[in-house]
This record gives structure tokens, sequence and C-alpha cells, in this order.
């Protein structure tokens, strides 16, 4: 992996990370026809620069990390169904990344959910920590289902907020603070991993530290355009493009295009 290649998928990372339309999904896509999906340091790469990404929620929403107790403890009640299950089935999780098929129906389905969620749901609840544990736990349980590429944690945890009456601007701000802990959580345990398999190496923390600034810089826009479209528009927008990309992968595959990752 090139500087170029880095900053692309630190681009996108920081676009999608945070919006209902799968980062994970789109890196896979992005690193599959830069022909270098298959490095084990780039899998590496476009999980530990979500570090960058965690950032940008830190500074934004500062203020009540710093004052709300009751942040922590619904955070970390949401937190732990996805603890549990990524580390049971972390290795699992690895091999559906290696899948761009996957990916791609994924994006369908979760493209026409979006397209009708506002219909099923219209919560009115406009303060993300006015929410029991109970709620927490269950938005958590939505979360896990984000563990399958192209599904998207951003999408699954709105509406998982959705379904528990926040708002579309409160679930997407509880998504924002959950993200914190599982992401931060799944990038130690990813850095770990390749620490001990020797992936990489001391040359190659240049090239994170800039995928971690660009991703910070990009997450930052993202998160303040997001939230204030979010106010007044659906999520229609999003289903469409997700739409298009998962139906776009698919008659490219059928076509024969090999875009399928390399064992």
């Amino acid at each position: 992996m090139d500087y170029i290649q880095a900053i692309i998928l630190a681009i996108i990372e920081g676009i999608t990370e945070f919006l209902p339309i799968s980062s994970t999904g789109h890196m896979i896509i992005a690193s599959t026809f830069m022909g270098i999906a298959d490095k084990p340091f780039v899998k590496t790469f476009t999980v530990a620069i979500q570090l960058g990404a965690i950032l940008s929620v830190l500074v934004i929403y500062f203020k009540k990390f710093l004052t709300s107790l009751d942040l922590y403890l619904k955070v970390s009640a949401a937190f732990i169904p996805s603890a549990i299950i990524g580390f049971l089935f972390d290795d699992f999780i690895d091999t559906l990344l290696g899948d761009i098929r996957v990916v791609a129906l994924t994006l369908l389905i979760g493209g026409f959910i979006l397209l009708y969620i506002d219909l099923w749901l219209n919560g009115t609840n406009d303060n993300e920590l006015d929410i029991n544990y109970s709620s927490a736990i269950k938005i958590g349980l939505f979360q896990c289902i984000a563990m399958i590429p192209g599904v998207s944690r951003s999408a699954a945890t709105i509406i998982g907020g959705m379904t528990q009456n926040l708002t579309r601007k409160a679930a997407a701000e509880f998504s924002f603070f959950l993200a914190v802990p599982t992401m931060f959580g799944a990038t130690l345990l990813k850095i770990k991993k390749a620490i001990d398999n020797q992936i990489f190496n001391q040359n190659d923390l240049p090239i994170l530290f800039i995928g971690n600034v660009v991703a910070f810089i990009v997450a930052y826009l993202a998160i303040k355009s997001f939230i204030k479209y979010v106010s007044t528009h659906s999520f229609k927008v999003f289903g469409y493009y997700r739409i298009i990309i998962g139906a776009l992968i698919l008659i490219l595959l059928l076509a024969g295009y090999d875009l399928k990752l390399p064992e």
C-alpha cells in the first residue's frame, strides 16, 4: 500500500463510518478495485484508522463526555452484546471480509430498509440519553448485526435507536457515542493480532499516522453534515445510494468480473 492508496481509504473511512452506508463495505470495494485487498496489512489498516474517526466524535461531543456519567453507563450497557459476540466470533467475521458478494447483498437489503424505515418507526424522544438500560442493550444487539460486512454499524444502531422511540437525530447521536468503545475495542484487538502475526512493523507507522489524521478530519466534517441533514430529512437518499452500489457490484459479478477477494 502506498500513501495515495492510504489517503483514499482514509477519506472513505471518514465519510462512511458514521453514515448508514457501511464503511467496511466501501473499503472492501475500494481496496478490491485498487488491487490491494488481499494484503494482510490493508485489513489491519482499514480497522486501525478508525481511531481517527473515533477521535472526531470525542472532539465534537467532548462536553457530554466530560459532564455526563449517564452517557458512560448507558453506552457501556449497549456495548456489552457486541463485545461478547465480537470476541467469540472474530475469526469468523474476518472470513466474511473476504467476499464482496456479502457486501453487495447486505448493501441492497439495508438500502430497501432505509427507504421505508421512517414509515415504520417515527420516534418522538429527541434526547438520546433519555432511554433506560434495557433499551440501551437492545440497541447494542442491533449493533451486532453490523458485524456482517455491508450492513453498516451506523445504520444498524440508528435503526435500533429508532425502535426505542428515539428520533433520527437522537438515534444517530447515540450511535456515534456507542461507536467509541466499539471501534476502539475492535481496533485494539486487530492491532494486537497484527503485531502477534508480524503483519506490520515500525516502517508502517507513518502510513498509519497519515491515515488516522485524514480519517479524523473527514469524519469530523461528515458527522457535522450528517446530523444537520437527518434533523430535517429522511434516510431515503442513503437507501437509494446503497441499492445502486449493491446492484452495480452484482451486475459486475454476473457479467463475469472477478471481484471476489483472494483467499
